[in-house]
């Protein structure tokens, strides 16, 4: 199992960003998805999640309103679109897959994990 993000980069503040993480080796459509980030000298914290039916999503609520996530199962990936994006935001984002259905704003809901893409925010 693979799962492979890609779509960061530097931005302003203000700008916007899309994640996507494919996922290769795994029934994609069975899985629950979900984004973490890690900035230096922090914890991994839960950003967004989406069952794998796609029909119900959560967030963090230092990214609601701003951020969303979607996934298309015909493509093997899930996306995450962060508008409005603000220093604080400055993160490795990390897509996680698991066949849990609740507490999916846990790390430990996900069975695999990607090496993650970074987001970097300039004021």
């Amino acid at each position: 199992v693979q799962l492979q993000a890609s779509g960061g980069g530097l931005v302003q503040a203000g700008g916007s960003l899309r994640l996507s993480c494919v996922a290769y080796g795994l029934t994609f459509s069975s899985y629950s998805m979900g984004w973490f980030r890690q900035a230096p000298g922090k914890e991994r914290e839960f950003v967004a999640a989406i069952r794998r039916s796609g029909g119900s999503t959560y967030y963090a609520d230092s990214v609601k309103g701003r951020f969303t996530i979607s996934r298309d199962n015909t493509k093997d990936t899930v996306y995450l679109q962060m508008n409005s994006l603000k220093p604080e935001d400055t993160a490795v984002y990390s897509c996680a897959a698991g066949l849990n259905y609740w507490s999916l704003e846990r790390v430990s809901a996900y069975k695999y994990w990607g090496q993650g893409t970074q987001v970097t925010v300039s004021s």
